[in-house]
């Protein structure tokens, strides 16, 4: 178990709607990581805590893939970043186009 951070408290109330009352609070909340929540569960032996102790490591699994899924994101980004880098740049600042000869005769 933990004391998160000012600036981790006000992500966690950004990214979850149902922990706006937290923002208010003027301390800041203790958090448990996933071995110490396992942990707490197995002390407790109760049908409701066993019935919790399953729910948060379906919960941790569950937020293990859905970050593994974003480090793929992330990889592909970073990939397709790598690809279109300078495509920025030569928006923003193009090149003039070559001077050409006009086709045909002058008459001078």
């Amino acid at each position: 178990m933990f004391r998160l951070t000012k600036e981790e408290k006000h992500e966690v109330v950004t990214n979850c709607d149902h922990l706006q009352n937290l923002k208010f609070s003027p301390v800041n909340p203790h958090v448990f990581t996933e071995h110490g929540a396992i942990m707490v569960a197995s002390v407790l032996n109760s049908p409701k805590a066993i019935e919790v102790s399953v729910f948060v490591v379906r919960a941790f699994v569950q937020l293990r893939e859905t970050i593994a899924g974003h480090k793929e994101l992330a990889r592909k980004i970073v990939q397709l970043e790598r690809k279109l880098g300078d495509h920025d740049e030569q928006i923003m600042d193009p090149k003039p186009p070559p001077k050409t000869r006009r086709i045909g005769f002058r008459a001078e």
